[in-house]
């Protein structure tokens, strides 16, 4: 299986998910903090898509 790199977008929107899903985890954040491990995990496998499928 050949890998290709994300596009940017689909890196930073992956990397933002990820990020929140940290920050909710260690602060009190309204939305987030429900949500921190779906937003970690979304974050990631948003990443591993980005780099399976060619385009994204």
């Amino acid at each position: 299986m050949k890998l290709t790199p994300p596009k940017r977008v689909t890196f930073w929107i992956a990397l933002v998910l990820g990020i929140a899903g940290i920050a909710g985890h260690f602060m009190v954040i309204p939305f987030v903090t429900t949500y921190a491990f779906a937003l970690l995990v979304i974050g990631f496998a948003l990443l591993v898509l980005g780099l399976i499928v060619k385009g994204l």
